[in-house]
């Protein structure tokens, strides 16, 4: 079964050579996500972790290959590992990544799409695609603990799931993450960052930005990518 999960993490956006584009991102590490908060018949709030070298298995296999997508969708590819247009170095920290974006991929609607949310700065979050390897070919993949209860520090007995090996499928830019933390950084050429209130209008407009009914540039909207989702999966 294949999951998904939606930590804090970080893009940059930068030039490229022959007018492709640079992706820079970060998944980290020891950072919990909420799953679930128990619901209104107060049931057990549930969280999940990725523990450092979570994902080093997939990256380091060759005959893995792994994407960059836009929204957990394979028919929005940005780069691949096995094309050489996805790099990552695992630290401690977190899983980071670099993808060059070519020119034609960048081109294409949901490319140039993409690019325009990240260049107005929208926020968007990293996401995993991952799946749990069966015990027989790892044991103690994940560990379910509980958190204890400290109200004070907002530890309510929650469920702790901890994943210390995944196999890693693809990466994701994804709107409305999680955690309000996960944003995208966009910069110039010189890696400069951008701050929209030093656009020009004409900036803005070529970055997607339209004038409301009352003559306002505002950004594009948060467009939500989805999918349809056998069943059998879960969105994070």
């Amino acid at each position: 079964m294949d999951e998904f999960a939606t930590l804090l993490g970080e893009l940059e956006l930068r030039a490229a050579r022959k007018g492709r584009r640079r992706l820079r991102g970060r998944f980290p590490y020891k950072k919990r996500a909420v799953l679930s908060d128990g619901g209104a018949k107060g049931g057990r709030p549930q969280k999940e972790e990725f523990m450092p070298g979570a994902f080093s298995h997939s990256i380091n296999n060759a005959e893995q290959d792994q994407h960059l997508l836009v929204g957990h969708s394979f028919d929005a590819p940005l780069a691949s590992k096995n094309t050489g247009t996805l790099r990552f170095h695992d630290t401690p920290e977190a899983l980071t990544f670099e993808a060059e974006i070519s020119e034609a991929i960048a081109d294409t609607s949901y490319g140039s799409d993409i690019m325009k949310q990240i260049d107005s700065g929208l926020s968007v979050g990293i996401s995993p695609g991952f799946r749990i390897p069966p015990p027989r070919a790892v044991k103690n993949a994940e560990k379910f603990t509980d958190e204890g209860h400290d109200p004070a520090r907002g530890m309510h007995n929650a469920l702790i799931r901890s994943i210390f090996a995944a196999i890693l499928f693809e990466l994701s830019v994804v709107t409305r993450p999680a955690y309000k933390e996960a944003t995208v950084v966009a910069h110039d050429a010189l890696g400069n960052v951008i701050n929209p209130d030093d656009m020009t209008d004409d900036e803005k407009l070529k970055a997607g930005w339209t004038y409301n009914a009352a003559g306002i540039l505002i950004p594009p909207p948060q467009t939500i990518i989805t999918r349809a989702m056998p069943a059998a999966l879960r969105w994070r």
